[in-house]
């Protein structure tokens, strides 16, 4: 089998976190082909539990381990080398000299690469074989949407993000065969800002596990389903995130409230930040900080939520909600690169009032098991993960052919 070095800035696994779902099914699909050589790092201790559920996948595995609080600081290291700073808080010298002694050891016959964070691991080597980085978002446009919406000291710094991140995209762009993205939309819109590299640059989706969000298995409740459940799920430290349900906690839940009394709202997800932990003190709102298993809270609401005003490239809430046939309510933003119908398969709304109109729709209208069954058709139909990250195999299938033909 032909060699493959895969690189991600955290530990692929469990699939869990937007970060971590994507990364795990690329792997695991190219596993299949290629003796993987995995290099990540690990910033929260209890990933450290999960290293050998990869080994069945990976041919050999490394990890850098950094402590978050140090890395912070660390990450200040590139107000005096010129990185990024989010790029400056994934490095590590030990994984550096792994990378390069894969690369000349091994000579891999592929390196795929999750998430431009990463990609200074591989750019400064010569190449071997082709090279995909798969960005995932548009990543130097969540810093510029950041900055706008910004004031003050924390301005400056999102824009130096926001022009850091786009200068190393461009060399992404340039040095990379194939520059992948959630969605078609987000490789448009990266695209039309690298023209000359536009015919590298692909969209390839996500896809939901849809036997493990299956909504035939039995939950115990988490909370009282008696009343109507408003749930919204994702990591509470990440701004997009926390913004949406800051958002919906203070402006659209009151609204609700007044038709129905009895709603709640519950925010499930890790690493709650100080504003999104005060909104438990508002009556009716739920605050659960890191759960083991999402799947009974999406079980059981009325409507799954996703206010998202920031937004960049496949809502993965959405496509579990979607796939255990719930309701789904949510932003324009937040459907991008999900093939919906506004309607008949998600409820779409903007405004603060349409958002709570929905939502009241889905607890008093037998509308919402509707919307939620014709959800987890379009999934079934769709999103399986085979069928999503069969777009790689035009570039990886003659490395398969190539390196297949010799006894590896």
């Amino acid at each position: 089998m032909p060699d493959l070095l895969f690189l991600a800035h955290r530990l692929p696994y469990p699939p869990v976190k937007g970060e971590k779902i994507r990364a795990f099914h690329a792997l695991k699909y190219l596993a299949r082909d290629f003796r993987v050589h995995l290099g990540c790092l690990i910033d929260d201790p209890e990933d450290d539990g999960y290293v050998d559920a990869l080994r069945p996948f990976c041919r050999d595995i490394h990890v850098a381990r950094i402590s978050r609080r140090i890395g912070r600081a660390a990450s200040l290291r590139g107000l005096l080398t010129g990185a990024a700073l989010s790029v400056a808080y994934f490095q590590d010298r030990g994984l550096a000299r792994w990378v390069r002694r894969v690369a000349e050891t091994i000579r891999p016959a592929a390196t795929f690469v999750y998430s431009s964070n990463m990609a200074p691991y591989i750019l400064e080597l010569p190449k071997t074989g082709i090279r995909i980085v798969d960005l995932v978002d548009v990543d130097s446009e969540k810093w510029r949407t950041f900055a706008d919406r910004t004031k003050g000291p924390m301005r400056w710094v999102y824009r130096r993000e926001w022009r850091k991140i786009a200068a190393l995209e461009h060399r992404i762009a340039r040095e990379s065969d194939i520059c992948a993205f959630v969605s078609d939309a987000e490789a448009d819109l990266f695209a039309s800002q690298h023209p000359a590299c536009a015919d590298r640059i692909r969209g390839i989706g996500n896809g939901v596990d849809h036997r493990y969000f299956d909504p035939a298995i039995a939950w115990p409740p988490v909370y009282d389903t008696a009343r109507p459940n408003f749930v919204f799920t994702g990591t509470m430290d990440y701004p997009p995130n926390a913004d949406a349900a800051i958002w919906f906690a203070t402006d659209i839940l009151p609204l609700i409230r007044r038709t129905l009394p009895s709603a709640q709202f519950h925010i499930a997800g890790g690493n709650p930040n100080a504003d999104v932990r005060k909104l438990a003190n508002i009556g009716g709102v739920f605050v659960t900080g890191r759960v083991l298993d999402m799947r009974p809270y999406i079980a059981g609401a009325t409507a799954c939520v996703a206010p998202m005003r920031i937004a960049r490239g496949i809502q993965n809430k959405v496509l579990e909600a979607m796939a255990m046939a719930r309701p789904v309510v949510l932003t324009t933003g937040a459907l991008e690169g999900i093939a919906a119908d506004p309607e008949t398969e998600i409820v779409r709304a903007d405004t603060v009032g349409d958002f709570a109109a929905a939502c009241c729709r889905m607890a008093t209208t037998a509308d919402g098991a509707a919307i939620g069954a014709a959800a987890r058709a379009r999934i079934l139909r769709d999103y399986d993960w085979a069928t999503t990250l069969r777009r790689f195999d035009d570039i990886l299938s003659p490395v398969r052919a190539t390196r297949l033909a010799v006894p590896g």
